[in-house]
């Protein structure tokens, strides 16, 4: 039976501000990606995050991102490899030790926003990630965007690679994401996000923006939390793959 994991990105609310509806997702996914604190989330957060997804079976990564609270760390930074070990090791820490008196493991790491775009297509700063997952907990899995350096960098620190596909996000020929600075980068229909999901599952390609069909390998799929449609689109989302036979199940 085919089995894919659906992560999700949450603990992004902060002090007064609420982004997303997390309790409400979590029930519907297998792994969530729990923002550290730099790009979103706050001790608070982050506390009460963990024990949500405790409650409810979900596996639980650090989300780890640029300290960009006002860009919610998709903006590019001047950032060197030792910056990103050191920014990555620190972040993966502070989730980490909100596990701990809750008796539940860290599972993996994914890292957001532009660290993570950055990281999939530039060898050094891919390195330093992995390096830095490694010297914390080689036991942890990394997720990566599926045949980005990387999964290259993970595999070769000798890391469980985690290879992710996106629900809402539209692909160019070389397998790398739309930035979201060009038209048509997200998939606002979300019949169509579902209808390419299925086929990134089920026959392991997707269509490009420019129309060709490319492979790619989808061990996971995420779903962002951020989004005002997420609960609805998660729910339709794992219903169609259920459909279609195939089990949503955290990759442990």
């Amino acid at each position: 039976m085919k089995t894919i994991d659906l992560n999700c990105d949450l603990g992004e609310s902060f002090g007064a501000y609420k982004i997303g509806n997390d309790e409400q997702v979590l029930p519907h996914i297998s792994s969530a990606n729990i923002a550290c604190g730099f790009h979103a989330g706050d001790p608070h957060v982050m506390n009460q995050t963990v024990l949500l997804a405790k409650k409810y079976g979900v596996a639980i990564g650090a989300h780890p991102g640029f300290q960009d609270l006002v860009g919610f760390g998709r903006r590019a930074m001047a950032v060197s490899a030792s910056d990103v070990y050191d920014l990555v090791l620190y972040q993966i820490g502070a989730l980490s030790a909100f596990c701990q008196p809750h008796d539940v493991k860290l599972t993996h790491v994914k890292p957001h926003g532009a660290l993570y775009n950055m990281a999939a297509v530039d060898t050094s700063l891919a390195e330093a990630i992995a390096r830095a997952i490694a010297n914390f907990d080689p036991e942890l899995a990394l997720y990566g965007l599926a045949g980005s350096k990387l999964i290259a960098a993970g595999a070769a620190q000798g890391l469980k690679t985690v290879s992710e596909v996106f629900a809402d996000r539209t692909y160019q020929p070389d397998g790398t994401l739309t930035p979201r600075t060009q038209p048509n980068a997200v998939i606002h229909d979300s019949n169509a996000a579902i209808k390419q999901v299925l086929q990134m599952v089920k026959e392991q390609t997707v269509q490009t923006i420019t129309g060709e069909v490319i492979p790619i390998k989808a061990d996971s799929i995420c779903v962002h939390g951020d989004n005002i449609h997420a609960l609805e689109f998660v729910k339709d989302l794992r219903h169609a793959l259920t459909k279609e036979g195939i089990t949503i199940k955290a990759i442990r």
